[in-house]
């Protein structure tokens, strides 16, 4: 109100000023309409508290959904309202409480906003976690090498909705190498056998072997993980038949069951190694909830992709994609450790993974080399069986090269049909094919065939006398026979030797002369050689 307008400024009386001076106070001072009570998110969804100005109006916040339900369960109960917002109080919360909803800097703090698998909590648990937390080097070298691997992963497992300790596995199956080979012939990060990578459709040949590719393993790991927790309904005992095998947990739950025993996985018999296999997990995964708690320090993995997708459409050398990317050999196979030799072959390897900035360098410098040779590289199959000396003569290398390239033993023959890596010059100028791509496989046979003799042992006899009389290894001996190596020999004791046959090429007439006149003996002396191919161990 303008109040000059009324009246001219020398007759406004001082009265007139005492009155204007208290209705604009009782303006000031009246209490205002009261506001709608503001509702609070719950703590584990809460953004960061942050104290609010008295004149500033916050509007009401409605409730956060529940958390939705994952594979391993019901939703994750909500925890309690956090304080005031105008009081600067600290907050307690669960170790794996998530304060705010901003995008998590790293992949840790990712990983433990996804954790839904209930806790194992038993001294098998205190005691991995005192393993882990007393090698810290050992800890800094797995978590450094899951660096490429770990968006990936837990991309993967959000998309799907498991639990995110999955990709924590890794680090108990093989320590984040995948390049791992166990003693049984797992391969890989995720370690598969040969028989159930075949299974999930994890190629296996001459050229690549997809348990140990990244995203094919991956993919096949989470794909086995889903079933086995379909067939089991429990995240603990799917683990323990990952590891054990389902047939194996399925066995053990049909023991405990017939003995009215409980049916979780704490409560069953099983091996050692089974046992300790989701300790070890759990024990892990404590660790990276709370890092400081074990004195651990885990190193920065920003929460972004590490490594893009690329495509090719001819067949390149590995040294030569490296090169075109500007990475080390190391970091590429690191990527891309699937590769069984030092060439990609299009067909079957239509994409390979590089790191995110050097993808577009790659490409770039892949145009520049459209009309050059990529690959120095092709594949060759043996049309009968023949030496390697033979093989290579065809195929324009040097026996050791061929052996060396393709990984062939000494004294092994190439068998027909096999496929083998040779040099591209003239007809075999080519990129490979699809079949040979997906298919090739090196079939060997030894150039000696052995023969079985049975022998008795002499008195004073030893495993090393008797080798040396036969031409043969102790080792060798004590390993037909299923002995120890030093094992004692008992006089007339029988044992079975191996030794090369001698090549014969008579006729089918001398051959059934031959075993006419064999037969005719009466000769029954116990050394007398059975024709029998050797074990296969």
């Amino acid at each position: 109100m303008n109040l000059t307008a009324l009246a001219p400024a020398r007759l406004i009386r001082p009265s007139w000023v005492l009155l204007l001076a208290a209705f604009l106070s009782g303006c000031a001072t009246s209490v205002p309409s009261p506001q709608p009570p503001i509702e609070r998110l719950p703590a584990a969804e809460a953004a960061p508290t942050t104290p609010t100005p008295a004149a500033m109006t916050v509007p009401p916040v409605k409730p956060a959904p529940p958390v939705p339900a994952t594979v391993s369960g019901p939703a994750v109960p909500l925890a309690p309202a956090v304080t005031e917002m105008n009081e600067e109080r600290p907050v307690a919360l669960k170790p794996h409480a998530i304060l705010g909803l901003q995008e998590p800097i790293d992949i840790w703090e990712r990983i433990r906003r996804g954790f839904a698998m209930p806790d194992l909590n038993n001294p098998l648990v205190r005691n991995r976690e005192q393993w882990y937390a007393s090698r810290p080097d050992y800890m800094l070298r797995m978590t450094e090498r899951s660096r490429p691997y770990l968006f990936h992963i837990v991309e993967e497992l959000e998309r799907r909705k498991m639990p995110t300790e999955l990709a924590l596995l890794p680090f108990i199956e093989s320590a984040f190498n995948p390049q791992a080979v166990s003693s049984a012939k797992a391969a890989g990060m995720w370690q598969f056998m040969p028989a159930t990578g075949k299974y999930f459709d994890l190629k296996q040949n001459l050229f690549r072997d997809e348990r140990r590719d990244v995203l094919e393993s991956t993919r096949a790991a989470l794909d086995y993980l889903q079933k086995l927790y379909t067939l089991f309904g429990d995240w603990h005992l799917a683990l323990a038949a990952y590891n054990w095998g389902e047939g194996s947990v399925g066995r053990a739950l049909a023991r405990n069951k017939a003995q009215g025993l409980p049916l979780t996985y704490s409560d069953l018999r099983m091996p050692d190694e089974t046992r300790y296999y989701v300790p070890k997990l759990q024990a892990v995964k404590n660790i990276v909830a709370q890092p400081e708690a074990f004195k651990t320090e885990l190193p920065l993995i920003q929460n972004h992709p590490f490594f893009k997708s690329v495509a090719i459409e001819r067949d390149i050398d590995v040294a030569i994609a490296a090169k075109l990317a500007n990475v080390s050999l190391e970091d590429f196979k690191a990527l891309n450790p699937a590769m069984n030799r030092p060439v990609i072959l299009a067909a079957g390897t239509p994409l390979i993974l590089l790191p995110w900035d050097n993808a577009t360098v790659f490409q770039t410098n892949l145009q520049a080399h459209s009309e050059r040779r990529l690959s120095s590289w092709t594949a060759w199959q043996a049309p009968r069986t023949m030496p390697a000396e033979e093989v290579a003569k065809q195929v324009g290398m040097s026996a050791e090269q061929l052996r060396s390239v393709n990984g062939i033993p000494a004294r092994m023959l190439v068998k027909a049909g096999s496929t083998l890596l040779v040099p591209r010059q003239g007809k075999l100028d080519s990129d490979v094919t699809e079949h040979l791509a997906d298919n090739g496989q090196l079939l060997l046979a030894p150039e000696l065939v052995l023969r079985k003799i049975t022998v008795k042992a002499r008195p004073g006899d030893t495993l090393m006398r008797l080798a040396s009389r036969h031409g043969v290894s102790a080792t060798s001996v004590a390993d037909w026979n299923r002995l120890k190596p030093n094992a004692t020999l008992s006089n007339g004791q029988i044992l079975s030797i191996y030794v090369p046959a001698k090549a014969s090429r008579k006729s089918a007439p001398q051959r059934s002369q031959a075993r006419a006149k064999t037969a005719a003996r009466s000769d029954k002396r116990s050394d007398r050689p059975a024709a029998q191919a050797a074990p296969k161990r």
